[in-house]
């Protein structure tokens, strides 16, 4: 009887640890896809360039920019980029508050990222400061078709001058084709609703560059990214663009951050106030259709410990790299955001 109970012990016990050490599903790089936006903060060289307002990003300027900050700002972005998904690097990454070309090839050497072998896409904009958005790709899983600049203008105020949206058509892998749109749109300063119209009016411009290619193909994968510098429930977002949640709403196109800003999640705060102010949609046959899917329909905040600042009464934001000409010594004060698809 004794030795009845030892095999019956020895069995329980194998069954338990054969139940404990089951293999997950494994990861296939070929059928997933990861795509973040990431708002840099100010990613300028030291150099003084001619035409650029970029005096204070230099040695000698008011922010004391030296080589140093410079090489540690391009690594701990290079980091954080390289950590949103610890199977593989992003095949597809947009940037905001870049400088320039030698900016993006700077980082894309990093440690961190040039096992990516990224190729850029990229344009200088009219921006008053020189900042512009790139879209930076792993040419072996997105192949560029084209690329071109939207020009964004304002009739009201002609003088006024802002980034352009970078429009980006290629195909993925398994030959999906894809029109993605970068932007960064006219900031807050000035009061919410005091700027609200010109965001509006980008949000116009998008719009009727999206119809486009929805009208040539109305299953086209449609994906827009970008520090709006508003939220999914605003005006420009939900009503002009018609960026819809998508627990809730039907639309040809989903913010797949509503639900995170539904849930009081952010990817910048103000004032102890967390704001979804970067934005990731997509075309609705993105989430339920053939190719890739977006997982969970709904994209994500990316931030560590290491990326945060956390202050006496607990609050945590982004760790800035500076807040005027003070030096915080930080990565961003934007946190990514990001989405996945599998197919």
């Amino acid at each position: 009887m004794k030795k009845i109970k030892l095999v019956f012990l020895v069995l329980a016990v194998f069954t338990q640890w054969a139940v404990a050490v089951e293999p997950v599903a494994k990861y296939e790089p070929k059928r997933n896809l990861t795509v973040v936006f990431y708002n840099v903060e100010n990613l300028f060289d030291i150099i003084n360039n001619q035409g650029v307002r970029d005096g204070e990003f230099t040695p000698a300027g008011e922010n004391k920019w030296t080589t140093e900050r410079y090489l540690k700002k391009l690594n701990d972005i290079a980091k954080v980029l390289s950590s949103v998904n610890k199977n593989e690097l992003p095949e597809i990454i947009g940037l905001c508050e870049i400088e320039n070309r030698t900016v993006l090839n700077d980082l894309l050497k990093t440690e961190s990222l040039k096992k990516g072998k990224y190729e850029v896409a990229h344009f200088e904009s009219p921006d008053y400061r020189g900042i512009d958005c790139a879209l930076l790709y792993r040419p072996d899983e997105f192949r560029l078709i084209s690329k071109r600049p939207v020009r964004v203008s304002f009739p009201d105020d002609p003088e006024y001058s802002t980034r352009d949206i970078l429009y980006v058509k290629g195909k993925t892998l398994n030959n999906e084709e894809f029109h993605i749109f970068v932007n960064h749109w006219p900031s807050r300063i000035g009061g919410l609703e005091e700027t609200e119209k010109k965001r509006v009016a980008v949000a116009g411009i998008l719009k009727s560059k999206t119809d486009s290619v929805l009208q040539q193909n109305p299953e086209a994968n449609i994906l827009i990214m970008g520090d709006m510098n508003d939220e999914p429930s605003n005006k420009s977002l939900s009503a002009v663009l018609g960026a819809k949640n998508p627990e809730t709403g039907i639309a040809p196109l989903v913010n797949v951050m509503f639900p995170q800003h539904v849930e009081k999640n952010g990817s910048y705060n103000y004032r102890g106030n967390w704001n979804m102010l970067d934005n990731i949609i997509v075309s609705d046959d993105m989430l339920d259709g053939k190719g890739f899917r977006c997982i969970d329909r709904k994209g994500y905040v990316f931030h560590e410990p290491w990326m945060e600042y956390k202050a006496e009464n607990g609050t945590v934001s982004p760790n800035r790299t500076y807040g005027g000409p003070n030096y915080y010594g930080g990565v961003s004060d934007h946190f990514p955001v990001y989405v996945k698809f599998s197919r």
